[in-house]
């Protein structure tokens, strides 16, 4: 029953997109009812659909309206007056069967889109007639939204760029995308619906391009003094234009690693274009866990641990100052004497014939059964982290 709707769509595009010009004279192009990509077309036709079906009421009842203001004006002396009249079963029918009706099929397309365009889904195809086969390996794609710019990780090409991001035609793109502090909003009008970025977490989405060309993308969501200079540029691209754009990427120099990413992400303004020849394995994956600082430790090791029913007593002092506020809005505040928990590590077990022996030391221990300060744990231990640097305490 509704295989026909994306047809209709299609045919009926430009009156709808007509229908909206007036509200979308300051956008420059319909990009939304006219995109690029095939999971954008898509969404596009929803929203064609959804006009139609809602102009079946509104434009009855506009005609009605004005029929019934002049066939029964005070001067038509024709008209029959009924002053008494307060029932029509006709008319009810008609007043309620018409939106019951329409909320079903609106109910039914959206609930059959809701699945097809599931952002997390993989492609099924890259165009209409065009079904994705086993051997097509999506492009992955890593992104973080940062104050106030955009951070493109090609993982396989081994590149990144800021504000740039470039596709080949017809090949699918899977996104894995977070953020480095505020909540934002990816979206590329002419690929694909909108997702948020949000820090320590991951969101997915899938899009293509089907034709070439230069195209913009933003941040949906607003996060602060720059969001309205976040935009980033979107080359769709030919094959053989794309293997040039990534050697363009390969020759611009430069290294993305830990200590070149906590530079990029302090808040800025209207970011030019720039791009890494290289780019530290692993550096999204630190991202999402809030451990690109050297040392801290990753919020999925500290999950892990308290799944284990925590460090006790041994994680007491492990915590270090963290000098760079994540929560102050990455250095436009002043610090506060904020402190993370530090990585942790275990020393290889050892065979008991390989433990040294040592005297026995009759003295009291202090403390609530740790060890003196200076004194070699046996076995295995935690490496933990003070204000002062790595001390040794035993595991529990």
């Amino acid at each position: 029953m509704l295989m026909p709707f994306p047809r209709i769509a299609s045919r009926l595009r430009p009156l709808s997109a007509l229908a909206i010009v007036p509200f979308l004279a300051g956008c420059g192009e319909l990009v939304v009812l006219d995109p690029a990509g095939d999971i954008a077309r898509q969404q596009g036709d929803l929203i064609v659909i959804s006009t139609l079906l809602m102009l079946l009421i509104i434009i009855p009842v506009m005609a009605l309206t004005i029929f019934f203001a002049w066939r029964y004006r005070a001067a038509n002396k024709e008209a029959t007056y009924k002053p008494d009249w307060d029932h029509s079963t006709q008319l009810e029918l008609v007043i309620w069967a018409a939106p019951l009706l329409i909320i079903i099929c609106l109910g039914a397309i959206t609930w059959v889109a809701t699945h097809l365009l599931d952002p997390y889904r993989p492609l099924a195809r890259t165009d209409v007639d065009k079904p994705v086969v086993a051997e097509v390996k999506p492009l992955d794609v890593n992104v973080v939204a940062l104050d106030w710019k955009w951070l493109f990780i090609y993982p396989e090409q081994g590149i990144a760029t800021v504000n740039e991001l470039a596709v080949p035609v017809d090949r699918p793109v899977r996104f894995r995308i977070s953020a480095s502090s505020v909540m934002n909003s990816f979206y590329i009008p002419a690929m694909a619906g909108q997702i948020y970025a949000m820090p320590a977490m991951e969101t997915k989405l899938h899009g293509v391009m089907n034709e070439p060309g230069d195209f913009m993308g933003f941040s949906a969501n607003y996060s602060g003094a720059g969001f309205s200079n976040m935009r980033f540029a979107v080359k769709s691209l030919d094959d053989a234009a794309f293997d040039k754009w990534i050697a363009q990427a390969k020759g611009a120099g430069g290294t993305l690693d830990r200590a070149a990413y906590l530079q990029l992400e302090r808040p800025s303004e209207k970011e030019p274009v720039r791009r890494f020849a290289t780019v530290e394995p692993g550096l999204f994956d630190l991202v999402v866990n809030l451990c690109v600082e050297p040392g801290k430790m990753c919020m999925h090791d500290m999950m892990a641990a308290d799944a284990r029913g925590g460090m006790g007593l041994a994680g007491i002092h492990n915590v270090r100052d963290l000098a760079y506020d994540k929560f102050a809005a990455r250095g436009t505040a002043a610090v506060r004497p904020v402190r993370y928990v530090a990585s942790t590590c275990t020393t290889p077990m050892a065979s008991p014939a390989q433990l040294p022996i040592n005297p026995v030391d009759h003295q009291p221990l202090t403390g609530q059964g740790l060890s003196r300060p200076g004194d070699a744990p046996h076995g295995t231990s935690l490496a933990l982290f003070d204000n002062r640097g790595p001390v040794s305490r035993p595991a529990f």
